[in-house]
């Protein structure tokens, strides 16, 4: 068998092919191999929502083994959200069988003419008939597909959208086990354009690195490296909702709509509050020694009764933060409609607080204010549903600021909306922002962590590009893998050379490593630029952000001058010459 599958929707076709070893070579797999085919595949004039776009599944060469933390698996898509470079991965139980069908990779082209799904598996790729299932939520379409095969295929897993992708909102995502989300970008509405609901995978192929001896060697010393780690207790105690605590009190905890870097009322959010009011158990993606995962429940109230695995930091961000909603329990749920549903909670979050500011403003008629949760449920599920005002949220950011007229004060890039980390206090996470492919992303880099964690100043801006592209190299390889981002201190360049050439045969070293991860976010900088996305202001933070400081005691400040200087340096290290003014 070949070990790429391509499945074309509109001719009901199914057909194998061989990767060149070479593309393994020079692009590893994950992240790098998904550009490779998206770039020679995708055209600068392709529609995001049309046919020819295509949603290029990847795994890693570590998915499916013993490694801990390889249990993610990636998806590649010209974005509708952006218009540029799309680009996700999730965890949960999806990514070993995936990996066990024995593709590498999985392309989806095409657009059905009526509701199908997808079944992958060691024998090639099956369309499926799935009108019973349109229109259903995520958690009842999963398991919808997931009874169909049960009895034959008890291990498969499966990927689904939900109405929010089925009605091409363009910032829907791709869920898997309930909770787990191939989250930004909008890879769920291309999927609905697709007719496509779901994918289902199940294997039973062993996946065999090619030093499997020195492979074995890295895996103990990963698990000799986490024992006792501290990161590893405080992952194990509080999971993402410990970044609550820390990113307040740094002021860099974006609030009232990014006014402000610090909630006063934030106990309420943080992880003691959580462990105390909610907390039932934690849990895993296979193989892994973290247990980051969370598994909620609410215990009395209006809401009792329900559970969800988080909410995640960003989540909290989002919701607690922008929109001042300082209450556990309805944060869990404006994270189940958005899971539900099927949106990206940071971008759906996003919005919500831009409509609060729009609506206090005058712009628009919804009544809405800081801490209304009620109110923001509402127009959250009317943004998921295309219904009133919120059908053209429902088009995100981009249309939102231009038909009313709120440019330079909705806060993206690219058309994406930031993670939680103020750029105006982590200087460098503002860099990131700035020069992500996907937009206002912090995964490429996490490079909050290096000013967090005292290897780059926050405030100091000279040198800031060289630590930033060294670290956004080496999580670049992390993603060619595809490793949990989690274990991100645990694999420090020597180790993940190691990994790399134990997995592939390879005998790279450090150096041509940096080769590698600079070939491939070169690419992804070309995608964009290709369709536009990059030309004018698209990589430059609004003057929401660099016009004015945090409404705080602080004051925080990150000027355009400070981000012409770090572009600056960017542009040079990565060898693209003088960015656009």
């Amino acid at each position: 068998m070949g070990d790429l599958l391509r499945i074309d929707l509109t001719s009901r076709t199914v057909t194998e092919e061989t990767i060149a070893p070479e593309l393994l070579r020079e692009w590893i797999g994950g992240k790098g191999i998904g550009t490779r085919y998206l770039a020679d595949e995708v055209g600068p004039d392709v529609e995001p929502l049309g046919p020819a776009n295509k949603l290029i599944f990847v795994t890693g060469p570590i998915t499916g083994t013993t490694m801990f933390g390889s249990n993610r698996y990636g998806l590649h898509f010209a974005s509708p959200l952006t218009g540029g470079y799309g680009e996700c991965t999730s965890g949960g139980h999806v990514a070993p069988q995936f990996a066990r069908t024995g593709y590498r990779v999985v392309i989806v082209e095409g657009a059905a003419d009526t509701p199908v799904y997808i079944e992958v598996s060691e024998a090639g790729g099956v369309i499926h008939a799935a009108d019973e299932v349109w229109g259903l939520d995520t958690y009842k379409a999963e398991e919808a597909l997931l009874a169909r095969h049960h009895e034959q295929w008890p291990k498969a897993q499966a990927c689904v959208i939900g109405p929010a992708g089925e009605k091409l909102v363009r910032f829907a995502c791709i869920e898997n086990n309930k909770w787990h989300s191939l989250g930004r970008g909008g890879s769920g509405a291309v999927m609905g354009s697709k007719k496509l609901k779901g994918i289902v995978f199940h294997g039973d192929r062993k996946v065999v690195p090619a030093r499997p001896e020195r492979f074995k060697e890295l895996v103990r010393d990963m698990g000799a490296s986490c024992k006792d780690d501290p990161g590893q207790i405080a992952y194990r105690r509080g999971g993402t909702v410990n970044m609550v605590r820390l990113l307040n009190g740094a002021n860099a905890f974006p609030t009232r709509y990014w006014r402000k870097g610090h909630l006063d009322d934030f106990e309420p959010l943080t992880t003691e509050a959580m462990i105390e009011g909610f907390l039932e158990h934690n849990d895993v993606c296979p193989p892994c020694l973290l247990q980051c995962i969370k598994h909620n429940v609410v215990r009395e109230g209006p809401l009792k009764g329900l559970e969800i695995d988080g909410p995640e930091y960003e989540t909290i961000y989002v919701f607690g933060g922008l929109c001042e909603i300082v209450d556990f329990a309805q944060i869990m749920r404006l994270n189940d409609i958005c899971d539900r549903l099927g949106v990206d909670t940071m971008t759906a979050g996003n919005l919500c607080g831009l409509a609060i500011e729009a609506s206090r403003r005058g712009v628009i008629d919804l009544g809405l204010d800081f801490g209304d949760a009620e109110g923001v449920a509402a127009f959250l599920e009317s943004m998921c549903l295309r219904e009133g005002l919120g059908d053209l949220f429902a088009d995100g950011v981009l249309r939102v600021e231009k038909e009313l007229g709120l440019e330079g004060v909705a806060v993206h890039v690219k058309g994406m909306e930031p993670a939680g980390y103020d750029p105006r206090t982590l200087k460098g996470m503002g860099l990131g922002f700035a020069t992500t492919s996907r937009g206002a992303c912090h995964l490429r880099g996490t490079f909050y962590k290096a000013e967090l964690a005292g290897f780059s100043d926050p405030q100091v801006i000279e040198g800031k590009a060289a630590v930033y592209v060294d670290w956004e190299n080496r999580l670049c390889i992390m993603d060619t893998l595809i490793y949990c981002r989690f274990y991100r201190d645990y694999v420090p360049w020597p180790y993940i050379t190691d990994v790399v050439n134990a997995a592939l045969g390879t005998d790279y070293t450090v150096d041509e490593l940096h080769v590698v991860a600079n070939r491939i976010i070169t690419e992804t900088h070309r995608f964009n630029d290709a369709r536009g996305v990059t030309a004018g202001t698209g990589e430059k933070l609004p003057a929401w952000i660099t016009e004015r400081p945090t409404d705080d005691e602080k004051h925080s400040t990150l000027t355009q001058a400070e981000m012409d200087v770090m572009l600056g340096d960017y542009y040079e290290l990565r060898g693209w010459g003088a960015p656009a003014k």
